[in-house]
């Protein structure tokens, strides 16, 4: 008796130490772990557990102070009008530490805002920085930091600089920062990403093996909740069709949001968990994900707006969202979804018309040749679009995409990349006719990055900026400069709204759709609250547990 009570104690024992180990899939790799430099959703999804933001919007849509004691409003007199802009004081938790024990202090900070605004560096939003005046420590308290604001904005609270741990990656930046990407190729976050001392969250990353996985163990020095995992391994499975059979062998636990199954795939899944009743959930949950196809405007072809009509205008967006979507989505018609209070009805809308596309490509001087092409001055009317491997939902609609433009004369050439060489060479630096990809951001999100000219990638800049369509609008620029300096919503909502109606007029992309977010997680898992925005719910990880 006492043999076989010894056997099944320690088989609990076993299977609660597997319960104690997470492994979550992911099909999209992270191109770099600096906080400052990393764009892509599946980073940040990774990053958010062990380097966090100041503040935060949670699921409910809520701003909350995460890294600080409290978010600085006017009303707690931490928020000052200065001149033009604000003087804004904030402090640190008191006991927030790095991973190698060292405090998180506003020098941190200061490093973080000196790299944001130097030109060598490749930060996506760089103007966020540049708005910075100066940044002043007590004296009496490092933890104590009060920013200067040059121009007043809403959002100033979500411009607070990601700190960098100054005693580690301080001395790397003052060597590199007069050399062009010299500090986003030497910093320790693609050195020696295994530091403890780069983060301050729950967790810290213990190990990276490029194109397989990461692994995170808890952060000894982190003082808030002791996360329940005592390791958890982001797995990248570069191919989300074999997400699901990586669940079923047991090779994973859980999906992430980010970079997962399709909402196609995720559907027809939560139907076999139901009908099969197999041990996991899959949660559905409306945000601000945003799936699109970017033209370059440098394009000879593609700087014909009417040549821009002609291709939205010929792609059957809502056939496409039922065939392959099974409904699940809704038709973009811009780049805000109805949950925002910037969404209007005013904006231009491009109803499927193949009669009217072929019109357009006809005044545009695009004739049909003997193989059904169309050119123009000897040169066909051929185009390459580029996407992230891997994405099979993405493929079926790239495929689908190819089959109406060729119904209108516009041959379309298909070339896909692992996401790390997509999103951090050919996006980046702009080299593609048509790129497909989603953005996920958060209501009243102010698209200077996306949409305002200087934010257009380039060599001089270091390829700062995220406009990589190249879009250039001298009204679009004015429009973003007044909304961000608009301290009152209602006011804010016109010029967000302005702004919408003229992203429509001048069609920089296709608008594909909106989509639900999804992930799939095992149906013991506590505390787990999925995200619609941003701000992914890795944010929560020391309260999840099984």
């Amino acid at each position: 008796m006492r043999f076989l009570f010894l056997i099944l104690f320690t088989f609990l024992n076993v299977a609660q130490a597997n319960k104690e180990i997470l492994n979550i899939g992911i099909s999209s790799e992270f191109e770099n772990l600096n906080p400052l430099i990393g764009t892509q959703a599946a980073t940040n999804y990774m990053l958010y557990m062990a380097h966090r933001p100041l503040v935060y919007l949670t699921p409910d849509m809520k701003w909350k102070a995460l890294m600080i004691k409290e978010i600085p409003t006017v009303k707690n007199k931490m928020v000052k009008p200065k001149g033009t802009g604000l003087e804004v004081t904030f402090e640190l938790l008191s006991d927030a530490n790095w991973g190698d024990g060292k405090p998180l202090i506003c020098q941190d900070v200061e490093l973080a805002w000196k790299v944001g605004r130097n030109t060598n560096v490749s930060i996506a939003n760089r103007e966020a920085y540049e708005n910075i005046k100066s940044l002043t420590i007590d004296p009496k308290n490092p933890k104590r930091c009060t920013l200067e604001f040059t121009k007043a904005k809403f959002d100033y609270f979500n411009n607070f600089p990601t700190p960098l741990p100054a005693h580690l990656e301080g001395p790397i930046f003052e060597k590199y920062s007069n050399k062009s990407e010299g500090y986003d190729q030497n910093s320790l976050y693609t050195k020696q990403p295994n530091n403890p001392g780069l983060y301050y969250g729950p967790y810290v990353i213990s190990e990276v093996k490029l194109g397989s996985h990461i692994v995170f163990t808890p952060n000894p020095q982190f003082k808030g909740k002791k996360p329940f995992f005592k390791k958890i391994v982001v797995k990248l499975i570069p191919n989300n069709g074999v997400l699901e059979a990586n669940l079923r062998s047991g090779n994973i636990d859980m999906i992430a949001s980010s970079s997962g199954l399709g909402i196609d795939q995720a559907v027809t899944f939560a139907n076999k968990v139901k009908s099969e009743k197999l041990p996991y959930q899959v949660i559905f949950e409306d945000g601000v994900i945003y799936a699109h196809i970017d033209f370059n405007l440098d394009h000879p072809a593609l700087s014909d707006l009417k040549v821009r009509q002609a291709i939205i205008t010929g792609f059957n967006r809502k056939a496409m969202i039922d065939s392959l979507l099974e409904g699940k989505g809704q038709i973009a018609h811009h780049f805000v979804t109805q949950t925002d209070p910037w969404f209007t009805d005013t904006a231009v809308r491009y109803e499927f018309s193949r009669r009217k596309a072929t019109k357009l490509l006809d005044e545009a001087g695009w004739k049909v040749g003997p193989d059904g092409i169309r050119a123009k001055d000897g040169k066909k009317l051929s185009l390459l679009l580029m996407g992230a491997s891997g994405a099979k939902l993405n493929e079926l609609i790239q495929a689908y995409f190819q089959e109406e433009m060729k119904a209108i004369g516009v041959e379309i050439r298909l070339k896909n990349e692992p996401p790390r060489v997509f999103f951090g060479e050919s996006v980046n630096r702009r080299k593609f006719d048509l790129g497909m990809y989603s953005w996920v951001s958060i209501p009243e999100n102010s698209p200077r990055s996306t949409l305002h000219s200087t934010s257009i990638p380039t060599e001089k800049n270091s390829y700062a900026g995220q406009n990589y369509p190249g879009y250039k609008s001298k009204v679009v620029d004015q429009l973003i400069d007044s909304l961000e300096q608009e301290l009152d919503s209602t006011k804010r909502a016109k010029i967000g709204q302005t702004i919408v109606k003229k992203y429509s007029e001048d069609l920089p992309v296709i608008p594909v759709y909106y989509r639900p977010n999804n992930g799939v997680i095992p149906s013991d898992m506590k505390g787990f609250k999925l995200s619609g925005h941003l701000f992914y719910e890795t944010l929560h990880v020391e309260e999840w547990s099984r």
